[in-house]
């Protein structure tokens, strides 16, 4: 098997360009949710210094005084591009793997050897051409490997794109110019742990023996190690369900008003409902959170939770929006301010593998909700909040969030399409 990785360069700030072309050139970050802090960056503003997750107040000067591009993460327009670069994708090679927003895996089984690297530096021409985004391509035999190859070929202008691992002396020669940090499946929790040890680099980490690795990483790092070697063992991505979904976010300003607070977490709820009938599931428990600013030391703090059990695992909207007010009841207390919430849906099981309460239990209420619910899912197509409980707040599921700096949805709405003059 041979593995190719296609990653998406700068994805969020590429999406930008794609549409406002003056921003070529030009130092660019992307803002999170809220517009607190920076979580994607162009090349120029990483040269300037600036790292992920920097808060936007801190490099505000820089945007007042013209050095620097901000927008604010505008997801729907995200997610389209991605859509149609993973369609691209899809029409390239036999089988994909998503992993990502702005990544995936291109299974090459069935190609002939002197196709494969043809064929991918088209596809990183095509993408470009046809939907505005840059890639890189890694190929190599295992998925670590390509992961690799990946950081070349985006790094190095020289690969055009594509940067092939094949033969040992290549792989060694990537492996010692890779940061142990850097591997996929090592990553900053081990990485500085594995530091303090001597190993710098992938090529010290590979050099270790198996038995080693095993007794200090368990079986997590016993796949890296192979894959490093070449011996593909990272499976592939598991269709299994979802143990717990949360849908959780910070808020624009505090607010201690119950009836506000009602309104944000319904929403949420609503999401996790819709989000378990997407994966065919259903869940025995809710859990809401609430917390308080933790910035703000000149307040008093709070992070409470409460967790309600249902007599029957369900995925309507109802029942889920129900179980996360009632604990949202438990849990709020009027003397603080809060500045974030969330709700959480766990214990799950097959939608199709519900057993129904022994004593006092509706089983024709549900089957309504869950008819109800399916209803809604047919009108409220790509996210849009057009049926909705009366709990819930009217608009979009964004409504609330600040996005000062927000691009137009050029390419999901009429309203936003590009004009041309």
């Amino acid at each position: 098997m041979r593995y190719a990785l296609v990653d998406c360069n700068n994805f969020f700030v590429s999406c930008e360009r794609a549409f406002q072309p003056e921003l070529e050139g030009r130092p660019v970050v992307v803002l999170s949710n809220n517009d607190g802090c920076v979580v994607a960056r162009s090349n120029e503003s990483k040269a300037m210094g600036i790292k992920m997750g920097t808060p936007f107040f801190q490099v505000k000067e820089l945007v007042d005084a013209g050095r620097l591009e901000v927008r604010s993460s505008n997801y729907a327009l995200y997610g389209d591009l991605s859509d149609r670069v993973m369609h691209l994708l899809a029409d390239t090679a036999p089988r994909i793997e998503i992993y990502s927003i702005d990544e995936a895996f291109m299974l090459l089984e069935g190609i002939e050897e002197q196709q494969v690297n043809p064929l991918c530096s088209d596809l990183v021409h095509r993408v470009r051409q046809w939907v505005g985004i840059p890639v890189s391509v890694g190929i190599a035999q295992t998925k670590t490997l390509a992961k690799v190859a990946n950081h070349f070929a985006k790094k190095y202008p020289g690969y055009k794109g594509v940067c092939r691992i094949e033969t040992p002396r290549q792989r060694e020669k990537a492996l010692s110019l890779t940061p142990v940090d850097d591997v996929w499946g090592i990553g900053w929790r081990m990485g500085p742990k594995l530091k303090g040890m001597g190993i710098q680099t992938a090529l010290d980490f590979a050099q270790r023996p198996l038995e080693w690795v095993h007794k200090l990483m368990g079986i997590t790092g016993v796949r890296t190690w192979k894959e490093l070697h070449g011996e593909a063992a990272v499976q592939e991505e598991s269709t299994q369900r979802k143990q717990s979904i949360c849908t959780s976010r910070s808020f624009a300003d505090m607010t201690g008003d119950l009836e506000e607070l009602s309104l944000k977490v319904s929403d949420f709820a609503a999401m996790c409902a819709r989000k378990l009938r997407q994966e065919n599931s259903a869940a025995y428990a809710v859990t809401t959170f609430l917390y308080t600013n933790r910035f703000r030391e000149d307040l008093d703090q709070y992070y409470p939770s409460a967790t309600i059990r249902l007599p029957v695992p369900a995925s309507s909207a109802q029942e889920i929006v129900g179980a996360a007010l009632k604990a949202l009841r438990t849990i709020y207390r009027p003397s603080f301010l809060y500045k974030k919430a969330g709700v959480i849906v766990h214990d799950t099981v097959a939608a199709d593998a519900i057993q129904g309460a022994l004593f006092e239990y509706d089983d024709a209420a549900r089957i309504r909700n869950d008819k109800l619910s399916a209803l809604m899912d047919s009108i409220n197509t790509e996210g849009r909040n057009l049926l909705r409980l009366a709990t819930q707040r009217p608009g979009h599921y964004a409504d609330g969030i600040r996005r000062e700096h927000c691009s137009k949805l050029y390419s999901t709405a009429w309203s936003d399409i590009l004009e041309i003059h």
